[in-house]
C-alpha cells in the first residue's frame, strides 16, 4: 500500500474525526480511503449517466458577491428549466436548479463547478 503524506487545515481534521465516528472506522487512513471510495462512486454515477438526464442540482456556495456561478449558469442555460437562489448566513448561497440536459453537459457543467473550488457542497439528484 502507497503512503501519501497530505496537509489538511483544522476542518478538514475535524471533517476526519468526524468520518471516523460516524462511519466506526480505526483512523484516518480508513477514513481517507472511504470518502476517496464514495467520490469514485459519485464519479461512477456520473459516467453512467446518458442521454437527456432530469433531476435538482443542489448548490451551497459560498460568497454571494462573486459572480462565478452565474457565469456557469449562463452558459448552461439550455439545460436549466428552473433555478431558486437564496441568501444563507455567513455570505453563503443556496442555488437549487431543476435540470433536463443531456448528460455530457450536464458532466461539464458539474466538472466546471466542482473545479471552481467555490462550493461547499454539490450534489445532483437524478429523477
Amino acid at each position: 500500500m502507497g503512503v501519501v503524506s497530505v496537509s489538511l487545515n483544522e476542518k478538514n481534521l475535524e471533517g476526519l474525526a468526524e468520518i471516523c465516528s460516524v462511519f466506526g472506522l480505526n483512523g484516518r487512513s480508513e477514513a481517507i480511503r472511504t470518502s476517496i471510495n464514495m467520490a469514485l462512486n459519485e464519479i461512477q454515477n456520473l459516467r453512467d449517466m446518458e442521454g437527456l438526464v432530469e433531476g435538482v442540482l443542489i448548490i451551497v456556495r459560498r460568497d454571494h458577491a462573486d459572480p462565478w456561478m452565474n457565469l456557469i449558469q449562463a452558459k448552461y442555460e439550455s439545460g436549466i428549466k428552473t433555478q431558486l437562489h437564496s441568501h444563507l448566513k455567513d455570505h453563503k448561497c443556496l442555488e437549487v436548479m431543476v435540470i433536463m440536459s443531456d448528460a455530457r453537459d450536464l458532466s461539464a457543467m458539474l466538472k466546471e463547478i466542482h473545479a471552481s473550488s467555490k462550493a461547499d457542497y454539490v450534489r445532483f439528484v437524478r429523477s
